[in-house]
């Protein structure tokens, strides 16, 4: 029951979709002089034909209004401007575990664009972090790709391996990369365009959308808006008064498949906390808490959404139903080690878990109805949350005492 992808450009003839009998509707990436500014999903029969004539007004109910800011946007902002602020020198991390055809194919998608970047005099370099492997395929690789550099990070755990990046890097900028993402055509240049318009920036997010829609665990996630977090640039500062729950509620800052930080601001913080993102037992909560405490630190984080790239959404129900449940376990490990060690955002995180509750009620409501999400994935984000409330970061701390002694 695919959707089938389509990637438009808005001021070019709109084509004729053609939707194979298999397929259950259609999902388009818009652009407008190549520049994303929409994603929408559409249910549609198999076999069904999409003339331009009911295209348009489709796209239009969906990103009128976009378009127009967009066309505002670009007459008030100089592109000579952009082109003309060099970007600091960035390492280009990607940490990686035994899937070494997903990081093949990542790699394949960056260095197009890196070897563009470095013939027009940028510093570039592309780390890949290979975490606790079981086997040598991921160096083997990386041994086929001059210009790419190899690290090995024998302690088990994703922030290790983010912050055996951290101490190697050579860049000024460290950018992360899961091995499950393409990047877009434009990826270097959004990150460019943020820096050029917030050189005050400690940290850069940027949009994600989805590789394939290709089964019904992967259309599911979309359906609930993903990683998606807008099509509109966002600074975020010491405050930010449109969201009362600002800034415990880092989810919404960006995604740690897709994200980048000024190496000296996350080297003052001591890089990322270990004992969160390790594994089976805690697969979540990294990319939350830096999130979290870079703002804190003083620091601007920007949401930049021309910093795309595509994931790679979990495939079988059961790998999104442990997805659901590790984002619940993450986020409230991560709120319950900001309890502990940041008081005065504790009258937050109260406020924090009296919407989270609100908001898993009204999500099993809507559950019930038609078309909405699976019960058992809210449930799975529940409980995930209620183990993450009990203990859970404490426990991590130990085990991650335990595996330093193991590998000093």
């Amino acid at each position: 029951m695919p959707y089938v992808m389509h990637d438009l450009e808005v001021t070019a003839p709109l084509p004729r979709l053609e939707l194979p009998p298999d397929a259950t509707g259609y999902a388009l990436v818009l652009r407008r002089h190549g520049r994303v500014v929409g994603f929408l999903m559409k249910p549609a029969a198999g076999g069904a034909t999409i003339e331009p004539a009911a295209l348009a007004p489709i796209i239009t109910a969906e990103i009128g209004e976009k378009l127009i800011e967009v066309a505002i946007s670009e007459e008030l902002h100089s592109a000579d401007r952009l082109a003309a602020s060099p970007m600091p020198s960035l390492t280009v991390a990607i940490c990686t575990k035994d899937r070494p055809a997903r990081l093949g194919r990542c790699l394949a998608s960056l260095l197009p664009q890196v070897e563009q970047g470095r013939a027009d005099g940028q510093a570039i370099e592309v780390l890949v972090v290979d975490n606790a492997p079981s086997d040598d395929q991921t160096r083997k690789v990386i041994e086929a790709l001059p210009g790419v550099r190899y690290e090995l990070e024998v302690r088990p755990g994703l922030d290790f391996a983010r912050n055996r990046a951290l101490g190697s890097a050579s860049g000024d900028w460290i950018a992360y990369l899961d091995d499950d993402v393409v990047v877009d055509r434009g990826w270097l240049a959004g990150l460019r365009e943020a820096w050029a318009e917030n050189p005050d920036a400690g940290a850069f997010t940027g949009l994600v959308l989805p590789f394939e829609l290709a089964m019904p665990s992967q259309i599911i996630f979309e359906q609930r808006g993903g990683f998606r977090r807008g099509f509109d640039k966002i600074r975020y500062g010491a405050r930010f008064p449109a969201n009362p729950l600002y800034p415990c509620a880092s989810g919404i800052f960006g995604a740690g498949c897709n994200m980048a930080f000024r190496r000296d601001a996350m080297l003052a913080l001591g890089g990322f906390d270990e004992a969160l993102d390790t594994g089976a037992p805690l697969p979540g909560g990294g990319d939350l808490d830096a999130f979290f405490r870079i703002v804190r630190a003083g620091h601007v984080l920007v949401y930049e959404p021309q910093l795309l790239v595509y994931h790679e959404h979990r495939r079988e129900l059961a790998a999104l139903r442990r997805q659901y449940w590790s984002w619940g376990l993450g986020c409230m490990a991560f709120l319950a080690k900001c309890y502990h060690a940041d008081p005065a955002v504790r009258p937050i995180i109260f406020r924090f878990f009296a919407w989270w509750i609100k908001y898993q009620i009204k999500e099993a409501v809507r559950s019930l109805r038609p078309h909405g999400p699976p019960l058992v994935m809210v449930l799975a984000e529940v409980w995930g949350g209620i183990a993450g409330i009990a203990g859970e970061y404490s426990r991590s701390m130990r085990r991650i005492e335990r595996i330093r002694r193991a590998y000093p």
